[in-house]
């Protein structure tokens, strides 16, 4: 089984940090380990405090994982002060790990600052340069690259400059109202939109630690860098649709079932499908009010339009 290693603090709440990542890489078919930056008291509307590990004890972390279970990929989170973020280089140097994801966590979904002004300058300089790929949001984007990023063309031109700077991959992703569900993955000076369905949810909390968690699952597991965010968006999209109340779930195709995946995992009740035509007997006879249909892997709709959206797609 292949492995995966979590850098980053713990959430009191579960819904992100250590805990995100875990269910994440477990849901993903990797075998999950953890070493713990900080505690954190949180929950969906902000932080109230943190409690950071000291770096000789976050060093005990990495040496004991390393020596025993060497990890498959990596992803660092929020790591909130120059001290911690020197004592993860260097072990990870040490030991040459592979497939690092960084994200780089500066300010919580709520708005809260993470990440202490002296461990801005250790990040840059010690562990982007390190990285295989970033995941910033826009705002931490716009702390990378300097700019102000309104528009595909800012995400465009501060993920080229990341990238270039740090000399590593970047997936700038959208949101804050800029591009909502369009992630942009800027490698070897070229860009590729992986474009997504707005999913009406609320509950955001954690979607960054478990976005960057499912692409190092996916390298984990051998998968290209491409592949891996592709697979990762379709994860998060089945967990968002999955929360909104949705009971039942009927998934059709190879892509649709990688969303059910996210979707099951977070409590929905799934039925997948190899095809159109094994589907539509249950279409007819088993949809309740509740039912929801994954179509064309990321298209989520309720009852009243399934009629409506399956002629559309399959006539």
């Amino acid at each position: 089984m292949k492995t995966a290693l979590t850098i980053a603090g713990s959430d009191s709440s579960g819904g992100a940090g250590i805990q995100a990542d875990i269910k994440t890489m477990t849901a993903n078919g990797v075998f999950a380990m953890s070493a713990i930056t900080a505690l954190t008291a949180q929950n969906t509307t902000g932080v109230t405090d943190i409690f950071e590990t000291t770096p000789r004890f976050l060093a005990e972390q990495l040496d004991a994982i390393f020596t025993a279970t060497y990890p498959d990929a990596v992803k660092i989170g929020m790591v909130s002060s120059a001290e911690l973020i020197d004592t993860i280089a260097e072990k990870l140097h040490a030991y040459e790990a592979k497939h690092i994801v960084v994200d780089p966590v500066m300010v919580a979904t709520s708005g809260s600052k993470l990440l202490r002004d002296d461990a801005v300058q250790a990040l840059t300089a010690k562990l982007l340069p390190m990285a295989e790929v970033l995941t910033p949001n826009i705002p931490e984007a716009e702390i990378l690259s300097g700019m102000t990023i309104t528009d595909a063309t800012g995400m465009e031109a501060a993920a080229k400059y990341i990238s270039e700077k740090y000399g590593c991959a970047v997936l700038c992703k959208g949101g804050h109202q800029i591009n909502d569900a369009d992630d942009l993955l800027w490698r070897d000076g070229c860009g590729k939109w992986f474009h997504g369905k707005r999913i009406a949810n609320p509950n955001t909390h954690g979607t960054g630690c478990t976005l960057s968690s499912a692409i190092a699952s996916n390298l984990a597991k051998g998968y290209d860098l491409d592949e891996s965010v592709e697979r990762a968006k379709e994860y998060i999209s089945g967990a968002l649709a999955a929360m909104l109340g949705i009971g039942f779930v009927i998934a059709i195709g190879s892509k649709a079932a990688r969303i059910a995946d996210g979707a099951a995992m977070s409590g929905g009740d799934v039925v997948h499908f190899a095809t159109k035509e094994e589907a539509l007997p249950t279409v007819r006879e088993q949809l309740r009010p509740n039912t929801s249909m994954l179509i064309k892997a990321s298209h989520s709709m309720r009852f009243e339009r399934l009629t409506e959206d399956l002629r559309k797609y399959y006539d």
